[in-house]
């Protein structure tokens, strides 16, 4: 009967928009997102790609511009002030925090102390100075703003030659492409992941509209390969054969390490990470098609591989399946919220407020129009003998009017007033939406609070909303950090060899404000009385925001000047070398003490062999 069905989905909250639903077809508009409509994206990725463009735009200031194309030249006359960019500015510093620590459990004791884990220890030392060289708190707020405006962001690491270490990039979620199982969770993680984004025409260097797509895919573990080209000079990879043999033809070579299974001939290969063989391995492909040569029903998974030109690796490597030696692909897809089940993207912190901001937009039109009039009052002159002048109203202007002439003035304030107050109304409608009280956003007068009880409620669902948000974040930051420990391991590098893969965690920072003293009268009444350890303590003082770098060095700070516990500790076992340890000194070197000598016993009863007998009577009393 031709009539639309309507459709519920990750991103069916933009189907209020006729730029985004079209009111016929259901679908994006052509010409609003045509990227969203490439040959190459497949069906289902098409409203995702319309939807992170409609956000972007309320990020940038550029709605009007896009609703142009569907409502015409008026769209772009409204105003557009950046709320939408600054509650995602907000959102982004509350849910990274105020600092970032990486932490290893068993780590954080002081060096020789009970608990102390001397890999644990040596693992958070190389992952805090991966990070500082890597700025990793620059990665992470890049990758933030992605997800917090668009609902998603995605992590790529890679082991770089050159600088000897994992780099970490991020990439526009856009240009994301996994391949989800069909009959699985959503949740779960692909097994083949593509990149993929247009190049557009470069006249100068002789480039046609190109398509780049790099893969990584996990597979089984094939025999070794190398860089050559085939019959028509492109470059590829092909097997590495062995030399024939009179008795034995030729064969294809393993991998470094690799072994094969005599009844299966499948090919295993033992990580360093991993207590047993994996027979899988993620490959790496980097190729780049022409436009033109796209034809037929083809997508970003089923592009003709006879038609692809592959890069070449800074190390000379043709980057046509490449080996990576890892059972896992170093890609992490990290969603804005826990996804609903079956469901893999993250959704906006926008997404629900879009109307709002849309009535807010409208709102600042309206008031711009109401106080270009309050500014500039609307005059009535009756009475003037030559209805033909022209006035202008000026300081200092002088009418003429006839004898029953007057000036009647139009005040269009309270239309003014009424929209501002409008505005503000409309302005803690979408704060309230996105769950972000007056005080995290800064509008709240700090005078008007009545106690800091108060203030503490109002933050109640702003609570709720970081730890939701965190939550999301936490398996895939302990996710981040153990790729790139593994990563280092594959790439060999000499201090990270030997040390075992520890299950880190990325510590975020407080994001609202906390009363120091109290919490340091809670942690030290608490360590006072037993019931916490000082490593405890200490983290409480750091999450509250004390200028604490580095808690293992500031428990071995606090335990060097720790004489008292030193003296109960020397009482309890004896040992001055525990307790030298527990101080971080040396324990002084004390001579062994010599035999003890006692002299003969003499007197009555002494049997000894020469014992001399006393002068007088023995037998008389004195």
């Amino acid at each position: 009967m031709g009539l639309k069905s309507m459709v519920i989905d990750a991103w069916s909250w933009l189907n209020y928009k006729p730029i985004y639903s079209d009111p016929a077809l259901g679908m994006p508009n052509r010409r609003a997102f045509p990227e969203a409509h490439a040959s190459w994206v497949p069906a289902a990725d098409e409203r995702r790609l319309a939807a992170y463009k409609v956000l972007a735009a309320y990020d940038n200031n550029q709605a009007g511009e896009l609703a142009q194309i569907v409502d015409g030249d008026a769209a772009r006359e409204r105003r557009e002030f950046g709320d939408p960019s600054m509650f995602v500015d907000t959102l982004v510093s509350h849910v990274l925090g105020r600092e970032q620590h990486i932490v290893v459990p068993g780590a954080e004791h002081a060096p020789g102390a009970a608990g102390t884990d001397a890999a644990a220890a040596r693992a958070q030392e190389l992952l805090r100075t991966w990070a500082e060289d890597e700025l990793l708190s620059m990665r992470l707020l890049q990758g933030e703003r992605k997800a917090v405006g668009l609902g998603d962001a995605v992590y790529l690491l890679y082991w770089d030659s050159s600088k000897r270490r994992v780099r970490l990039k991020t990439y526009d979620p856009g240009w994301y492409y996994p391949i989800l199982p069909e009959d699985g969770d959503g949740a779960d993680f692909p097994e083949r992941v593509h990149f993929a984004w247009e190049l557009p025409e470069d006249k100068k260097r002789g480039l046609k509209p190109r398509l780049r797509r790099i893969t990584y895919e996990l597979g089984w573990i094939g025999p070794r390969t190398a860089s050559g080209v085939d019959r028509t000079g492109r470059p590829v990879r092909a097997p590495v054969m062995s030399d024939p043999t009179d008795d034995t033809p030729a064969a294809p070579l393993l991998g470094a390490g690799d072994t094969v299974d005599p009844e299966t001939g499948s090919i295993s290969r033992m990580y360093p990470w991993n207590d047993e063989p994996s027979w899988q391995t993620c490959y790496l492909t980097d190729a780049t098609w022409d436009l033109g040569d796209l034809k037929g029903p083809v997508d970003v998974d089923t592009l003709p591989l006879d038609r692809a030109r592959y890069a070449t690796s800074p190390d000379g490597e043709v980057l046509d399946r490449l080996d990576l030696y890892l059972d896992f692909i170093p890609v992490i897809h990290q969603p804005n919220t826990v996804p609903p089940a079956e469901e893999h993207w993250g959704q906006s912190s926008l997404a629900k407020a879009l109307q709002v901001f849309d009535e807010l937009a409208c709102s600042d039109t309206d008031a711009a129009r109401a106080s270009a009039t309050t500014g500039l009052p609307m005059i009535g002159i009756s009475g003037v003998s030559d209805p033909r002048a022209q006035f202008d109203v000026a300081p200092g202007a002088v009418w003429k009017l006839g004898a029953d002439g007057k000036l009647t003035s139009i005040d269009t304030s309270p239309a003014l007033r009424e929209l501002r107050d409008h505005r503000h109304d409309l302005a803690d409608r979408a704060a309230n939406v996105v769950r972000l009280p007056a005080v995290s956003l800064g509008t709240m007068d700090p005078s008007k609070v009545p106690s800091g009880y108060a203030l503490e409620l109002s933050l109640g669902p702003l609570d709720s909303l970081i730890d939701g948000m965190r939550l999301a974040r936490a398996h895939k930051d302990m996710l981040l950090l153990r790729m790139v420990h593994r990563l280092h391991l594959a790439g060999q590098h000499p201090d990270w060899l030997g040390v075992p893969v520890q299950p880190a965690r990325l510590v975020r920072g407080p994001y609202t404000p906390t009363d120091k003293a109290a919490v340091l009268t809670q942690a030290g009444e608490a360590y006072g009385a037993g019931i916490i350890s000082l490593e405890t303590a200490i983290r409480m003082l750091t999450e509250a925001g004390w200028p604490i770098e580095d808690a293992e060095t500031e428990i071995r700070q606090i335990e060097a000047r720790s004489f008292e516990q030193a003296r109960l500790l020397a009482d309890a076992l004896g040992n001055p070398e525990e307790v030298a340890r527990f101080l971080g000194r040396e324990a002084p070197d004390t001579p062994a003490a010599p035999p003890v000598q006692l002299p003969p016993v003499t007197g009555e009863g002494n049997d000894a062999e020469g014992a001399e007998e006393p002068a007088g009577d023995s037998g008389g009393n004195g």
